[in-house]
């Protein structure tokens, strides 16, 4: 079946005092592949500034602007329409042969490599590699998403925007980019090639067509077992219609929605608003 969504999603900041300089990067583009189908997309400021686009190192479209005339707020939003399906039934996976062997592990070298998010960890280790005893390495990968959903509880506020992979599996709580992170963790350590993949997805698996709802960023991963398989450990399903990828990258420090250096300005108060509408 195919979908066809409208995201809007609006970030506003507020400063206590006036921000001379900000220079910005806005990973708020869905991607054009073989599931998504990019009809609109445009990426808006209030103050309005001037901005170009370019694709990053992963392939991800980046909005870059900047603002020099002082300003006690900023608010970007990011209108999408895209058509999206279900994945294709994965063919036959590669063995554990082919995925030890050097030219592959040469290729996915960055997706195997721990990182600040998902970092080198003995114990998990060991939870990797009994998931992958007797096993092809297809079905590790719905065994470490679903050791990942039945470990984690899903609690907003106990772990932060810089909380790795460990640091949600000590707490045994997390939100989606934790769901995203613990499992790229086990199926780097099993010799898997895993990404991190940043997205939306619309709550409602019946949505009526014209209803708008609220929606929320969400993160997934896909991991290489001969071709890209997609799974969203955080919810125990697989890539559906609903999900709408953005960015991938090898952790979430790779596909930020937004990112940016200011000049001047005091604190600042964040506010984020997303919003789904499912159009056919």
């Amino acid at each position: 079946m195919n979908w066809r969504m409208r995201v809007v999603h609006s970030t506003g900041f507020g400063y206590d005092s006036p921000v001379t300089s900000s220079y910005n990067e806005a990973r708020l583009t869905p991607r054009s592949d073989q599931r998504q189908n990019v009809i609109l997309n445009r990426v808006e400021t209030t103050p309005a500034t001037r901005s170009y686009r370019y694709t990053d190192y992963w392939g991800t479209a980046v909005t870059a602007f900047d603002l020099h005339a002082p300003h006690t707020s900023l608010e970007v939003t990011a209108s999408s329409v895209v058509e999206t399906e279900a994945p294709p039934a994965p063919s036959e996976s590669i063995t554990w042969a082919d995925l030890e062997a050097e030219p592959v592990r040469d290729r996915f070298d960055e997706l195997l490599t721990p990182t600040h998010y998902v970092p080198r960890n003995r114990r998990l280790a060991s939870v990797a590699k009994r998931l992958a005893k007797d096993v092809e390495p297809g079905d590790v990968v719905l065994a470490a998403a679903q050791w990942v959903h039945e470990t984690l509880d899903y609690v907003p506020g106990t772990t932060g925007v810089h909380s790795s992979a460990t640091d949600a599996w000590e707490e045994r709580n997390g939100v989606c980019q934790d769901y995203a992170h613990l499992t790229l963790l086990l199926l780097r350590a099993a010799g898997i090639p895993a990404r991190y993949v940043s997205g939306y997805l619309h709550p409602k698996p019946d949505a009526a067509v014209g209803t708008t709802v609220a929606g929320e960023s969400h993160a997934w991963i896909e991991a290489w077992t001969g071709h890209w398989v997609g799974y969203d450990p955080t919810n125990d399903v697989a890539i559906t219609e609903r999900h709408v990828s953005v960015g991938v990258g090898r952790d979430y420090a790779d596909v930020p929605p937004l990112k940016g250096i200011i000049s001047g300005g005091g604190a600042s108060d964040l506010d984020v608003e997303v919003e789904i509408t499912r159009l056919a």
